[in-house]
Parts: structure tokens; C-alpha cells; sequence
């Protein structure tokens, strides 16, 4: 079986600095991956290499059998691709609520005429926008705030929302960059479940680029780690956090995952 995600050789240079080099990474379908390394190591180039953010210099994206060469972010997003940041990138006077329909929206047929006159297919269709966006909020725990600023609601939450927004563009791979950045203990633990459960509940595909290794150990199938924009391990979390290798360039020590 073809995976839904194809690295194939990707290099990306900014004149003479060569952020990522000669990439392979491939992300089945339903699998969740880690994708690890020291700041600087080219993780979030990667990311936007994947959604369009960035073209390679060299090498191949294919995206469930499909070049992505040449594609925008935007058009990435209707093929299924979704991601969140590092820095929480949620519209934050708008409300929670309508954080998550901008998103919805994204897969609505629109018709000019309906819009213009309010026809009974655009209020039909608004109807079910309203629907799927508080469907979702309810799944996650976010429906009481709904009304809330984007801005007003803990840290955690925020990020909560801005994985739910994402997931509300109906992808089949989502992309979490450093999700639990800024995060207590209690928190992670939390984001932890959550990002399980969202693999458990929609059966999509999942990236995750994450510092705290206890993250990455304890819920990723298999781990790439990069350094210098070049990978030099790949497999299983145990096998990974073993490797000379990466212990030298990343982690120091053995990590293990948590119980």
C-alpha cells in the first residue's frame, strides 16, 4: 500500500544555507509519526515544505498519489493537509466559536446568488455549518466558551482550540508543531490524551514535531530525528532513544516514556 505521505530526496536551500537535505520520510495511513531533533535542526522547515509553505529545491512530495509541487497552503488544505504552529495562531478577538467555522467553511460549496439573497440552500447550508462547528466543540470540551474571545481562554484551551480548527478542515494528515510548548505537566498529560484520541476518533494521520521527549516516547508509532537538516535515525521510539546517534546530537541521555 502506497502511503498517504511521500518524502522522496526533498532538499530545500536558502542561498547558501541548506535547511533540509536529501529527505525521505514516509507517514502510512492512520499512523502517527515524531519528527524530532535540536532547534535549528530543520523540523518546521519540513512542516512547511509539506503544506506548501516552502517548494523544494530538489527532491519529490507526493501527497495520497498526488505531486504537491507547485500547490499553495490553501489548496494543500482542500487536499487534506492541516497544521497547527508553534505559536498559537488563532484569530483572537473573534469568538471560539467562529474560530471553528472559518474552518467548516473551507469544504462548502458556495453560490453567489444563494449568498446575495439568503436562499434556502445558504441558510440550509449555514445551518449545517452551525452544526458541525458545535458537534465539534462538544467533542472537545469547548462548547460552554464558545461565545468566549479566542483570546480570554487559558493557554491550554487555546491550543485545544486551535487543533479542533484544524481538524474542522476534515484533513487526513494533521501536522502539530510543538504542541506542548508552554505547557505545565498537568497540561501535556492532558495533550497527550487528546492527540490519541483524535488519531482514535477521526483515523487520520498525525506529524508531530515536540521538545519534551516523554510526548514524542509515549504516543508516536515510529520517530525521525534530523540534525543540521539531515535525518539520521528512523524507527520506533525504543530503538530511537537508544541510538548513539541521537544521543550525542539531541538527547544526552536515554529518555523514557511515561506510565
Amino acid at each position: 500500500m502506497n502511503p498517504l505521505l511521500q518524502l522522496d530526496q526533498v532538499t530545500i536551500r536558502f542561498g547558501g544555507l541548506t535547511a533540509v537535505s536529501e529527505l525521505n520520510l514516509a507517514i502510512g495511513t492512520g499512523e502517527l509519526v515524531g519528527l524530532i531533533g535540536p532547534n535549528g535542526a530543520g523540523k518546521t522547515t519540513a512542516f512547511n515544505l509539506i503544506t506548501g509553505v516552502y517548494q523544494p529545491t530538489t527532491g519529490k512530495i507526493t501527497f495520497n498519489g498526488r505531486a504537491t509541487g507547485g500547490l499553495k497552503a490553501h489548496q494543500l488544505a482542500r487536499l487534506g493537509i492541516a497544521r497547527t504552529f508553534q505559536n498559537i495562531r488563532l484569530f483572537a478577538s473573534l469568538s471560539v466559536f467562529d474560530n471553528v467555522r472559518t474552518a467548516v467553511q473551507l469544504h462548502r460549496p458556495h453560490g453567489i446568488i444563494n449568498a446575495l439573497w439568503r436562499g434556502r440552500g445558504f441558510r440550509e447550508g449555514e445551518a449545517e455549518v452551525e452544526r458541525e462547528v458545535l458537534e465539534l466543540l462538544e467533542i472537545f470540551g469547548l462548547s460552554k466558551a464558545r461565545n468566549n474571545e479566542a483570546r480570554s481562554l487559558p493557554y491550554g484551551d487555546q491550543r485545544r482550540l486551535e487543533i479542533v480548527r484544524a481538524l474542522a478542515t476534515r484533513p487526513k494528515l494533521l501536522l502539530l508543531d510543538e504542541p506542548a510548548a508552554g505547557m505545565n505537566p498537568t497540561e501535556k498529560v492532558e495533550l497527550t490524551r487528546l492527540i490519541r484520541f483524535i488519531q482514535e476518533k477521526f483515523h487520520i494521520s498525525v506529524l508531530l514535531v515536540e521538545h519534551d521527549m516523554r510526548v514524542v516516547m509515549g504516543i508516536c508509532d515510529r520517530v525521525a530525528v534530523l540534525d543540521y537538516g539531515v535525518k539520521i535515525a528512523e524507527g520506533t521510539p525504543e530503538s530511537v532513544r537508544k541510538n548513539p546517534k541521537v544521543i550525542e546530537a539531541y538527547l544526552g541521555e536515554e529518555v523514557t516514556a511515561p506510565h
